[in-house]
Formats: C-alpha cells, structure tokens, sequence
C-alpha cells in the first residue's frame, strides 16, 4: 500500500524564486509570493513543515492597482494600544515610503498565523527597484 512520505525539516529544499511587479496586478504578485512562501506549489508540501522557498520581489513600486480611487481611499491602520493613538496611511503614501512593509503587512496575512508562519515572511525579499543583491541564486521564477 502507498502511504504519504511527510518532509521532516532537514529535508527540505529550497529554491530562490524572482517575481517582477511590473505591469502586475498588486493581489496576483502577493498571492503567487504566498503560495512560493508556504511551500504549496511543491509535491512534497507537508503543512506542519516550513518547506516554502525563498521569494525575490524586483520593481515593487510599479504593481498596479484596481479601482479607480483605490490609491486615496485605502488606508493601513496601526494602534499601540493606548487611548488616541490610532494611526492612519494611504496606500499613496505607503507605495512611496513604506514599500516593503505594505508588501509584508500583506503576504503575513495569507500566511499562517503562528510561529510557522513567521518563519516563512522571513524568506520575502522587496526591492523597489530592478537591482537586488541575491544575483548568485538561480531566476527560476516569472
């Protein structure tokens, strides 16, 4: 009878994948870098098992976006806990100075949310630009 092999953590292989933003839609980019992140695109994709491999996201800033009033609209919320101190971003200006964190705040919460989850946004690289210093791993992505 054939049984399913469960990946224990020393067998894991990982891969570097690069995914360009430019020209795409900013939900596809995260939930293809989700998917790379997790592992699920493997055959060996055991749940309990960090078995993602490593995401390289180039031209960040140049994702699009749907909906016309989107870029004014939407607004990121942070609170520190303390009476008053709700803050507030739009997405304009998150896109211009926070462009990682935009990314991360969005891929974690397609990730799991727990310890094994946390290791895996470890593995999400964002450059705004074209250049990133990960050249030496192989481009096996889009």
């Amino acid at each position: 009878m054939k049984m399913t092999k469960s990946l224990k953590p020393h067998e894991v292989e990982r891969d570097w994948i690069l995914i360009d933003a430019d020209g795409k839609t900013f939900g596809r980019i995260l939930t293809e870098a989700a998917t790379y992140l997790r592992g699920k695109h493997k055959p060996s994709f055991t749940p309990n098992v960090d078995c993602g491999d490593y995401v390289v996201i180039i031209n960040a800033k140049k994702a699009k976006f749907s909906g016309n009033n989107k870029m004014e609209q939407k607004e990121y919320f942070r609170h520190s806990g303390y009476f008053g101190s709700t803050k507030s971003n739009k997405l304009s200006d998150m896109l211009e100075n926070h462009t990682e964190k935009l990314y991360r705040l969005a891929v974690r919460g397609m990730l799991p949310k727990t310890k094994l989850g946390r290791q895996m946004l470890k593995k999400l690289k964002v450059y705004e630009g074209a250049e990133h210093p990960h050249t030496a791993q192989l481009n096996k992505g889009n």
